[in-house]
């Protein structure tokens, strides 16, 4: 029998929910970030690079802490957002698929940019001699080429949503039915000496992150290639 209670399953529709709205925009945002830093010659390449990759190294905290004050009431997110209607994002789900996104962009972009780089100009460059036109070639020799980038984008920009804490927490706080996560569940009960229902809840995560590196590298062991 669970020992999951409804506040329990609440959060993980939500997280599940957090999830797959933060990755379908992160292929969205991600996708001509990577076509562009791997065809561009910009001076401005290694800065993007740099900037998308921040979330690498930095703590998620950090991170957490500045959109907290970029998206609060004198930060000009904020104030942008107010302006429009929209009214503010911290502490709400449109709040936590910001900072998601932002989050686990490069785990979506540093797949896809290593897939488009391997396929070369030649294909693009062959595409061009039959005539076609530059979106032709991106979405009719590109984006198929590049399928294994986007299916391990995909796995890991999911994957890496769903074990977030630092920065949900920053941004959403612990709002049953609204903002309150997994991770954020599983400390609330460790918090509460809980220690039977972090474990159900625990236990469905490792589980989890089990089966998504079981099927990168299974995938990686039949085609011979790397994760990207």
């Amino acid at each position: 029998m669970s020992s999951l209670s409804s506040a329990d399953w609440s959060a993980v529709w939500l997280t599940l929910k957090l999830a797959t709205v933060s990755t379908v925009i992160l292929l969205l945002v991600g996708t001509p970030i990577a076509w562009w830093l791997a065809r561009t010659r910009s001076k401005w390449k290694g800065v993007v690079g740099a900037v998308v990759a921040l979330p690498l190294v930095l703590p998620p905290t950090v991170i957490g802490f500045y959109l907290l004050l970029a998206m609060g009431p004198n930060g000009p997110v904020g104030q942008l957002t107010e302006a429009l209607g929209i009214g503010l994002l911290p502490f709400s789900f449109a709040g936590l698929v910001v900072g998601s996104v932002i989050y686990s962009l490069p785990f979506v972009v540093q797949p896809v940019h290593n897939a488009f780089e391997a396929i070369g100009r030649r294909p693009l460059e062959v595409a061009a001699t039959l005539r076609a036109g530059p979106w032709d070639s991106f979405f009719n020799v590109a984006l198929p080429l590049a399928r294994p980038g986007f299916v391990t984008a995909t796995i890991l920009g999911f994957a890496h949503t769903v074990g977030e804490f630092g920065v949900v927490l920053m941004i959403g706080g612990n709002i049953p039915d609204k903002t309150r996560v997994v991770s954020v569940a599983i400390y609330d009960h460790v918090e509460a000496l809980e220690y039977a229902e972090a474990h159900w809840l625990a236990g469905g995560m490792l589980a989890f992150s089990f089966l998504v590196l079981l099927a990168l590298y299974g995938r990686r062991y039949r085609t011979g290639g790397g994760l990207g």
